[in-house]
């Protein structure tokens, strides 16, 4: 037998986190997996030696609340019964929680109560544009129920962002307490030259773990982690095998094969993955109506910038209203509207505003005849203060004479818990009730009726 090469990686046991039941699912068929199809493979799953297990937010709430018409809190629970042994991560977007919207202060701090009491053990926490102020107040919450703060970068391209302006952001959420850094490439951009510069420099200036989460949509993303490994990261997000790759994110097997046999090896077994792929592969296949036609590469998305949750929700919509056709020029605005609106990373909820406008522009042919509500309260500072100057084209169309202030938008709202328990009146039973009801008004009383089965 011929000698093994020689290690050539240093440092401690790589750490992976599960992402399939979140951003796995979110950015392969539109979130629509049931808590009932994710209970079985729990145990097995629980065995792995995960670091941790993605699970809930982002738009896993929103889509069981508005489609699935389960309790999002059920799930919650639901997964501590089945993980003795890992700890359940959820992903919260700043003010403006599993929302599109900011939220009151006092919204924020009972939602974060009521996760954490429902069992998420860690709370990555992260603003769409950066603005560091949207992450204070769930800051404060996550410290006062005693949970683990997991901060974030959203990596992206622009003239705006750079590695110095990352790596100053990241001691900036070091300083306000977070535990972790994330550094999420949720487009597929980075490249492994990047990916080697940015984690090399975070770990020089932080004294905190470095994760790195990568969407494999521009064919990049196992060569970044290979070179964010060899720069010393922490630990990486991971999908098993049969929902890995397209816009997802690399598949597990295929990492812990790569560092076998170097320090960095984790020691899991790669045959426990067998039965936990063949599971997924037939949950796949039942959400065959859901899937995304964006497999392979998409090597657009260096353009658009789009990430994988993103393409496959914006795809589904398209479909439904019988205009997939139209999907390569409703890319191709998105990239025109992002620079127009100061170059914001294309995450929740900037990246559902881009896409909305995108497709009212191809579909008139006039752009910004139509201006959303959403797109308008960003051009008013009601999301946050932009990277980059908003265009005076776009803030005409949108606000007229009317001028930006870029307050922190948390404190330009009124408390909000009363009001919320008011207007749900009976139909709320529980303090997650009012929550569900504070944050989705408008389909949150269908979905009560229907949970406590009221006429």
């Amino acid at each position: 037998m011929p000698e093994a090469a020689p290690a050539v990686l240093t440092g401690p046991p790589l750490k992976f986190n599960s992402v399939e039941f979140r951003d796995g699912q979110q950015s392969l068929f539109a979130t629509r997996m049931t808590t009932e199809d994710m209970l079985p493979i729990l145990p097995l799953m629980d065995e792995i030696g995960y670091d941790s297990m993605e699970m809930w937010g982002g738009a896993t709430f929103d889509v069981a609340v508005r489609f699935l018409k389960e309790d999002p809190w059920e799930r919650v629970r639901a997964f501590k019964r089945h993980m003795k042994r890992t700890p359940l991560k959820m992903v919260l977007r700043g003010q403006n929680l599993v929302g599109y919207k900011a939220y009151p202060d006092d919204i924020v701090e009972k939602f974060v109560e009521k996760a954490a009491e429902a069992g998420i053990d860690i709370f990555l926490i992260f603003d769409a544009l950066q603005d560091l102020r949207n992450c204070e107040s769930a800051f404060r919450a996550v410290k006062k129920a005693g949970k683990k703060i997991e901060g974030s970068i959203q990596y992206n391209i622009s003239p705006f962002h750079t590695t110095e302006q990352f790596v100053q952001n990241a001691l900036e959420q070091e300083k306000m307490g977070v535990s972790l850094m994330h550094v999420e490439d949720m487009a597929g951009l980075m490249t492994p030259q990047a990916a080697y510069e940015l984690i090399s420099a975070l770990k020089k200036a932080l004294h905190i773990p470095v994760h790195l989460h990568c969407h494999c949509t521009g064919g990049m993303a196992e060569m970044a982690y290979w070179e964010a490994i060899r720069a010393g990261v922490d630990g990486v997000d991971v999908c098993v095998s049969s929902m890995s790759m397209g816009p997802a994110q690399p598949p597990v097997e295929s990492i812990l094969a790569a560092v076998r046999g170097t320090s960095r090896d984790s020691g899991i077994d790669l045959g426990a993955f067998k039965e936990i792929s063949d599971y997924f592969l037939k949950i796949r296949q039942k959400y065959a109506e859901f899937e995304t036609k964006l497999v392979g590469v998409d090597v657009g998305c260096l353009k658009h910038q789009i990430p994988g949750g993103m393409l496959s929700n914006l795809e589904s919509q398209l479909k439904a209203m019988n205009v997939s056709h139209l999907l390569p020029q409703v890319l191709e605005e998105v990239s025109r509207i992002r620079s127009d609106m100061g170059y914001p990373p294309l995450a929740t909820p900037s990246s559902q505003m881009c896409g909305a406008q995108a497709t009212t522009n191809v579909l008139t042919g006039n752009r910004y005849s139509m201006v959303s509500k959403e797109l308008k309260g960003y051009c008013r500072g009601m999301y946050g203060k932009p990277p980059g100057p908003i265009s005076q084209e776009l803030l005409e169309k949108a606000l007229g004479d009317e001028k930006p202030d870029f307050t922190r938008p948390g404190d330009l709202l009124e408390p909000g818990w009363e009001k919320a328990k008011e207007e749900a009146g009976s139909l709320a039973r529980t303090e997650e009730d009012v929550l569900t009801y504070a944050l989705f008004p408008n389909y949150a009383v269908d979905f009560l009726r229907s949970k406590y089965q009221l006429s």
